[in-house]
């Protein structure tokens, strides 16, 4: 399902804190996301990467981050519409001066925005283009309860596959531009962006080889020998996991 005509608008970027922007940058980087060019509206330092399937903001103001940001033309008509769907904002800008936006909660507690329009220009890779963490696949959200997660996320033109028990319980929630996926896991504490290949432990092992640390702090159930965590300057951690094909 397409979210261009959705309630919440178009997925732009997953908006992190990153105070030291340029060590959070140079780390990126070295896995080969792309630095996007950004516009100026905002008066904090702000800069943009992407593997061509996720595109990290990285704020130097906390705001309410991270978050999950969307892109929502005529935002103030567009807020109505969500508070008809009962979504109650936490924080609401809107003004001739300003740069629109809002701000509300999903259940687990996790931060959402929506604003008027981008912040930096599309940049298009090749295809084929990867990172060194693999093929981006979700951003992972940890919740008690799926089925709550579920009933919040498709009004907002997300649609929920069935629930899956391998490699560990989660269920997830698809879209054009994004999924979303719900994370039943004691171990984990903080959403994560993951990522998939084949052979993630020889990825692993060139990771370490790079001198980059992994932690083991993930789903239940995972092989620490071939799924790991790698966690960015910031605090943004990436789920590197291992597929059967």
């Amino acid at each position: 399902m397409s979210l261009n005509g959705s309630p919440i608008g178009r997925f732009l970027e997953i908006s992190v804190h990153a105070p030291a922007i340029r060590e959070s940058l140079a780390f990126y980087e070295s896995l080969g996301f792309v630095q996007a060019s950004v516009g100026e509206a905002w008066s904090h330092p702000y800069a943009v990467v992407t593997d061509g399937r996720v595109c990290i903001g990285l704020h130097a103001a906390p705001l309410s981050l991270p978050a999950i940001t969307f892109v929502l033309p005529e935002l103030a008509r567009g807020l109505e519409k969500l508070r008809a769907l009962g979504i109650e904002l936490e924080q609401e800008l809107i003004g001739s001066e300003v740069f629109n936006q809002a701000w509300f909660r999903e259940p687990g507690g996790h931060a959402v925005a929506v604003w008027e329009a981008r912040t930096w220009s599309p940049l298009h890779l090749d295809h084929l283009h990867t990172s060194s963490c693999g093929y981006f696949s979700e951003y992972g959200l940890p919740v008690r309860d799926a089925r709550v997660g579920c009933e919040f996320w498709e009004p907002l033109g997300f649609v929920a596959l069935e629930a899956e028990t391998q490699p560990f319980p989660r269920t997830t929630l698809t879209s054009d531009l994004l999924n979303i996926s719900l994370y039943r896991s004691r171990a984990l504490r903080q959403p994560v962006l993951t990522f998939e290949d084949a052979d993630m432990r020889e990825r692993l092992s060139r990771l370490r080889e790079r001198g980059f640390t992994l932690s083991d702090a993930m789903p239940d159930g995972l092989d620490e020998h071939c799924n790991a965590v790698l966690v960015a300057p910031e605090g943004t951690q990436l789920l590197l996991l291992q597929t059967s094909s």
